[in-house]
């Protein structure tokens, strides 16, 4: 497949950028990675500890490290940390020239702060800062989760310069939360004297899990009616309402540009925090594979896609700037889930979802050492 062929290069051509949701060392030492930035259109990588469990646990690629670690004295967080910051530089050296070439727009390499302090905002700003300048890479980008404790965190760390991936956003109002601490960041740095121009941030929004949630919810209300008419309604809902939410969240974005105060930011060089599609690989399988990449292509966004939804979509994404279409119908979707028969409180579940979606990374976050831990002693008494 060429450039010509990719349809990944066809939507970046519209203006999104891929990036990819998985980060592994044989990823890195085998070359693939670099390949499929030529070769697939890959702009950026995501991580987080789900991802670095997947990669560690079980690899022995990492078994030389975790050794030499456990037998310098290193703790199991110590040893974790230096597996990924290696995996993590490696990556940013490699993403290095299209991060130049791009000026700064992609070639960015995220990496998660601790998921146990997302309710601490001291610690992760001590955290931000640590991961920083211990990675020491320019595009190297460090995911905060967007709880109320987060976003004082992001607005401390972007005003010291620090790239800065807001993770887990569900619902339209904490995104429009998290483009205001990102300006109020940046104004703090302009008032420091400091340029504002190199500074640049994602707003990772979820779909999927949105989507997985709400459906169960609408199967649970169809099987509980007797009524054919309530019944169509609901099944109508299912699979629309993660997209509806984006497309209202690219509304908030483009109206937030039309301010004051980021056009200020903006003439003096600003970068947008581009909105990120994340949650992105199909969990029903009646669904169309590609489905939150089709419909959400659009202008300075950026969409993650696991190995598996960018080898489905080089195959058969369908490339057209849709994240602006059939906005009143995103509108219907949204007002429908408040009316009779529906009456789901979206509020209340984009709050469980956040919740849920820290879980989601402690939990592996907490496997992970404690596969470490049985790693290091199994290699040390051999």
């Amino acid at each position: 497949m060429t450039s010509a062929t990719n349809p990944i290069f066809g939507i970046t051509a519209l203006g999104q950028s891929i990036w990819m949701d998985n980060l592994s060392r044989d990823l890195i030492e085998s070359g693939d990675l670099k390949r499929m930035i030529s070769a697939d259109g890959i702009r950026g990588i995501t991580s987080n500890p789900a991802i670095f469990e997947k990669a560690i646990a079980g690899n022995a690629i990492y078994d030389g490290d975790i050794e030499a670690g456990i037998r310098a004295g290193k703790s199991v967080l110590e040893i974790y940390e230096s597996l990924t910051f290696a995996d993590i530089r490696q990556a940013c050296d490699i993403f290095l020239p299209l991060y130049q070439e791009s000026q700064g727009s992609d070639g960015f390499v995220s990496i998660e702060v601790p998921p146990t302090i997302a309710k601490d905002t001291d610690s992760t700003i001590g955290e931000a800062r640590r991961y920083a300048a211990e990675i020491n890479r320019p595009n190297v980008m460090i995911k905060i989760p967007g709880t109320q404790e987060g976003l004082p965190a992001v607005e401390q760390v972007i005003r010291e310069g620090i790239n800065v991936n807001v993770t887990l956003l569900f619902s339209l109002q904490s995104y429009i939360e998290t483009f205001w601490a990102y300006i109020r960041g940046l104004e703090g740095r302009r008032e420091d004297g400091n340029d504002i121009s190199q500074v640049a941030s994602v707003a990772s929004f979820f779909l999927s899990r949105i989507d997985t949630k709400i459906d169960q919810q609408l199967e649970n209300k169809i099987a509980a009616s007797d009524d054919p008419q309530h019944q169509s309604v609901l099944a109508q809902l299912k699979g629309k309402v993660a997209i509806a939410n984006a497309k209202l969240a690219y509304q908030a974005y483009k109206e937030i540009l039309q301010t004051d105060r980021w056009q200020s930011l903006a003439q003096d060089g600003a970068k947008v925090q581009r909105l990120l599609w994340a949650s992105t690989s199909t969990k029903d399988p009646s669904y169309s594979d590609v489905m939150y990449v089709d419909e959400l292509v659009g202008p300075d966004t950026v969409n993650t896609l696991p190995p598996d939804t960018i080898a489905a979509c080089e195959d058969h994404c369908a490339v057209e700037s849709r994240v602006e279409s059939n906005l009143e119908a995103a509108h219907e979707v949204i007002d429908q889930l408040k009316s009779p028969p529906v009456e789901i409180d979206l509020d209340r579940v984009m709050a469980e979802l956040l919740e849920e979606g820290i879980d989601k990374f402690v939990q592996p976050f907490e496997s992970l050492l404690n596969s470490l831990e049985q790693k290091a002693q199994s290699l040390v008494t051999t």
